[in-house]
């Protein structure tokens, strides 16, 4: 971890935003800091519709929209007329860079590295959504390069900014529920098509559409109407990262800081749907074993994931696992998080983390955490966040560093992406991971996943 070290990393993610002050970042130190921020958008369509509304919000002056999709961004444009329309980012930047203070990222996933690298060489402060990149070797990179430029980062997972997630976080890890052993986690994605091959033929490319600059790094594939643009990309491995991707940086979020995850030694999927060259899985099951970290016990966390809506059974935590958390909520939820310790369990219900339940041995099952006597007894230690957006603007303004910048959400994202490159190395593959060295001893397919290479002119 060359930017940043263990113990670090371990307490800023422990006392969260506004425990520590990064410097003052170089472009906004040089301005008026009652003046507007100017923020480039690129990628204005589905979510990065409300991040570049959620820029303004915040005070934001948005003077670039950037989208491969003309209808996208004509629509954007309604909204800010005086933002200049760009299809290409790098023509953005070559054109108005300078004008250019902040820029949000919110294409599909193998865009998410390049963009954010070439931004901040620039200079610029980034949000992200998440997963903050395709590959681990990109996560890496982004949180380098953060550090050496020194500019304001923050990946969207927009339930970090939560008061029940960094509440669980406090609690976890003032050992309410005592050391903790097992983690799982479950999800109800995907909910687009994947676990198929690749269509034959190709479609005429739509005049809205410039297919280019969508591949943009991935290699050249014919156009096929409706199977990747605008939102079906996701279950392919050249452009999405599956469920894990797009659900992973929620629900692992609250468990990979309150447990101190850090890198695990072992990745393996367990169990998987049938294994497409293209594409991820219909459902799968993933165990990531974590080391001795910092006084806690090794642990082993489990990711499930699978449609309960398909027309097969999704995999899912062995009902005896589960079973205080079915009779609490009356069935099996569609999604989930169990964080189980020597002397109790907390569930969170929700894909963000923003409520947990906690029972602790001997009582009969779990109880609304705000209620429970043991969680009331643990102070507040985690600032409370003044908006997850509006974190990234403070820190542009001030310094104080948002709760997912990219020195921690680069690290969850590289956890992540483990799972996606175990799912495409193959079942019941016990994949050893040295995660300093972003490879595996014992798996030498794992490497061709670490990092990607770019198709000529990316």
């Amino acid at each position: 971890m060359s930017a940043l070290s263990r113990r670090q990393f371990i307490t800023r993610t422990s006392l969260g935003a506004g425990a520590l002050t990064f410097g003052v970042p170089a472009i906004v130190r040089g301005r008026n800091l009652n003046g507007q921020i100017a923020i480039g958008c690129i990628g204005v369509g589905g979510k990065g519709s409300s991040d570049t509304d959620d820029s303004a919000k915040c005070g934001g002056q948005i003077v670039a929209l950037c989208d491969v999709d003309s209808r996208f961004l004509a629509k954007k444009a309604e909204k800010y007329p005086e933002a200049k329309k760009f299809a290409d980012y790098r023509k953005m930047f070559d054109e108005i860079g300078s004008s250019i203070d902040a820029v949000t990222i919110s294409g599909p996933d193998h865009m998410h590295g390049l963009a954010a690298m070439t931004a901040m060489g620039l200079g610029k402060h980034i949000y992200c959504q998440k997963p903050l990149t395709q590959t681990v070797f990109e996560a890496r990179e982004l949180r380098r390069i953060a550090a050496e430029k020194k500019v304001a980062t923050q990946m969207g997972n927009q339930g970090s900014a939560a008061d029940g997630l960094r509440r669980a976080v406090e609690v976890i890890q003032a050992g309410v529920i005592g050391n903790p052993k097992e983690l799982h986690v479950w999800s109800n994605r995907p909910i687009w098509p994947q676990g198929i091959n690749r269509p034959a033929g190709s479609s005429p490319v739509p005049d809205y559409l410039n297919w280019d600059l969508w591949l943009g790094v991935a290699a050249q594939r014919p156009y096929v109407e409706g199977v990747y643009h605008d939102f079906k990309w996701r279950g392919w491995s050249d452009f999405g990262t599956g469920a894990l991707g797009d659900m992973a940086c929620h629900t692992v979020n609250m468990p990979f800081r309150a447990l101190k995850l850090g890198y695990p030694n072992v990745v393996e999927c367990e169990m998987a749907s049938r294994l497409y060259g293209e594409s991820y899985p219909l459902t799968s099951r993933i165990r990531f074993e974590f080391p001795e970290r910092e006084g806690l016990p090794p642990l082993k966390f489990w990711w499930y994931d699978g449609n309960p809506g398909a027309d097969f059974k999704p995999l899912r935590p062995y009902p005896n696992i589960v079973k205080d958390v079915v009779t609490i909520t009356g069935s099996m939820p569609e999604s989930g998080c169990l964080v189980i310790g020597e002397k109790g369990a907390v569930f969170s219900p929700d894909d963000y983390g923003s409520q947990f339940l906690i029972q602790l041995h001997g009582e009969k099952g779990f109880s609304n955490a705000g209620d429970h006597e043991a969680v009331k007894a643990v102070p507040v230690t985690i600032p409370r966040s003044p908006g997850h957006n509006q974190e990234w603007f403070d820190m542009m303004k001030n310094g104080t560093p948002a709760y997912s910048n990219f020195e921690i959400s680069a690290y969850l994202t590289e956890i992540i992406l483990l799972g996606c490159i175990a799912q495409r190395v193959g079942e019941g593959v016990r994949m050893e991971w040295d995660g300093p060295g972003m490879k595996s001893p014992n798996c030498p397919e794992a490497e061709k996943f670490v990092k990607r290479a770019n198709r000529t002119g990316w």
